[in-house]
């Protein structure tokens, strides 16, 4: 059924605010909190309103599609996992344990979120509050007991016996009637091979053809894809990755990103990306694309290394997802502390590009929950994180934050160095703007910022604090002479409305 929906704010140049949902997980607490069963066609309107409340654009439904349950089977039997399950659900039992999302048997909704029409009224329920639908698509491998394998093992990358002996954790047997073929699991070329998956062969026109009707099939019950690993299917890395057991083959001429967008317009289309191919990605013709760069640096790096990074990414940040955790991150509370996670949080509240924030972060949760398992041990909100989250978010629902332009800012020294802790940055639209300063470091900081493009010689100047309520008056000329001297206490931050008071 075709929805009436405006999709502008969906665009890289709206700067939308995507939250991501643990579907299954959240099924399973709604449940708990509701006294019922919960599916994707039961869920109580006020929690669809809650999404909309927080200003929410688009919504990704993690974990929809029916999992594998070879993959299932294989997780509940890995030893390794069991100090993550227990961290995160201490005395779990083998029914938490659910497989992972990306180990997909079928593109159709697990029974326990509920069947297509209910997956379809979600989507309704969302675009009545103005909210697009992003769901997981995953290009590089299925489950190993995906139809696929037994129906058209050619989709898949294929070993021999004498190869499965050289690396036994690299293949699975598949065996059928008549045949049996060692297929490849799926991997990224720097880690173990992920054993509940099986690779799929990019080489193989009919299979490109096949993962394109998936793709359409998808796009009747959604806006958008999150695309797993969305690099993994790039010509050059595809051949790096598996040009060993593809000698035989011919590389394709044209990439198969190309062929998808082409197959399926007007979709929102989100690459997990990493290695620095973002722009790559983007050149393709990916809306958004995970800004990993920017997380790493702003959780481990000097602020003026964040600084040069914003620099050198200016041209390409409205297209950028920024984030301080997702369910393959630790907790943005645990990875930061709660002193810099306020820095942290105004910066990537107010920057250009795909605004993402994850189920339970807004809450301050603290453990990671691994995907394999359907639940976590309740944590009480943290109130301070909370109220910051809920304070950036009403802040970055402004339309000034919504705009093409935004600039980063000179920040010259006053009086010591302490100006390389500082970022600033301004949003603009027509004689509104925004003046954005957060300092990065651990210690106080303070510098001159100059606006001369923003202001007039003749005007005086009110700068309010959207953050603390402050409000501070300024002469243009003086501005405009001498800068805006800014002083901030480690981890603090200013968010600046400014408007002429003459």
């Amino acid at each position: 059924m075709e929805l009436n929906v405006d999709r502008t704010a969906w665009t890289p140049g709206h700067h939308p605010h995507l939250y991501e949902i643990n579907t299954w997980a959240w099924l399973e607490d709604l449940s708990l909190r509701y006294a019922r069963p919960v599916t994707l066609g039961s869920v109580p309107e006020e929690e669809w309103d809650r999404l909309r409340f927080l200003g929410f654009d688009l919504v990704w439904l993690m974990g929809v599609w029916k999992r594998s349950a070879e993959g299932r089977r294989i997780f509940r039997t890995n030893v390794n996992m069991f100090p993550l399950y227990d961290a995160a659900l201490p005395a779990w039992s083998l029914d938490d344990v659910t497989g992972s999302p990306y180990s997909i048997q079928d593109y159709a909704p697990a029974p326990r979120i509920g069947s297509w029409s209910d997956l379809d009224a979600a989507r309704a329920k969302l675009h009545e509050r103005h909210i697009g639908l992003i769901l997981d698509f995953v290009p590089n491998h299925t489950g190993p007991d995906h139809p696929w394998v037994q129906s058209h093992p050619e989709y898949y990358v294929q070993g021999t016996l004498a190869e499965f002996r050289k690396n036994p954790e690299a293949f699975f047997l598949a065996e059928a009637d008549r045949s049996a073929r060692f297929i490849a699991h799926g991997k990224d070329p720097y880690f173990p091979p992920w054993p509940d998956t099986a690779q799929l062969n990019y080489y193989n026109p009919e299979l490109r053809s096949a993962m394109i009707d998936v793709l359409r099939s998808v796009a009747k019950h959604a806006d958008g894809v999150r695309c797993d690993m969305a690099m993994l299917c790039q010509n050059d890395i595809f051949t790096r990755n598996w040009k060993s057991l593809l000698s035989r083959s011919k590389p394709p001429s044209e990439e198969f990103w190309t062929l998808a967008f082409a197959a399926v317009p007007g979709f929102v289309w989100i690459a997990e990306v990493y290695w620095d191919l973002e722009l790559q990605l983007q050149e393709l013709g990916f809306d958004f694309t995970y800004d990993k760069g920017f997380y790493g640096r702003l959780r481990d790096s000097s602020p003026r290394d964040v600084r040069q990074y914003l620099e050198a990414s200016a041209s390409s940040g409205h297209r950028m997802v920024r984030f301080l955790e997702n369910h393959d991150e630790v907790r943005a509370l645990s990875a930061f502390g709660k002193d810099h996670l306020y820095a942290a949080a105004t910066i990537m509240a107010t920057l250009p590009g795909l605004r993402f924030y994850h189920d339970g972060q807004l809450e301050g949760k603290r453990l990671h929950m691994p995907i394999q398992l359907r639940r976590a041990v309740a944590e009480q909100p943290d109130r301070e994180v909370s109220a910051l989250y809920a304070k950036l978010l009403q802040i970055s629902r402004d339309p000034v934050f919504h705009q093409p332009d935004w600039k980063l800012l000179e920040i010259n020294p006053d009086g010591d160095t302490s100006s390389g802790n500082l970022i600033a940055y301004r949003w603009k639209a027509g004689r509104e703007f925004r003046v954005v300063v957060v300092n990065l470091g651990a210690t106080a900081a303070q510098g001159r910022i100059f606006l001369h493009e923003e202001l007039e010689a003749s005007h005086r100047y009110s700068f309010h604090d959207l953050l603390d309520g402050s409000e501070y008056e300024r002469a243009g000329k003086d501005l405009i002479e001498n800068g805006l001297f800014v002083r901030r206490e480690g981890y603090q931050a200013h968010l600046f409305a400014v408007s002429t008071l003459n």
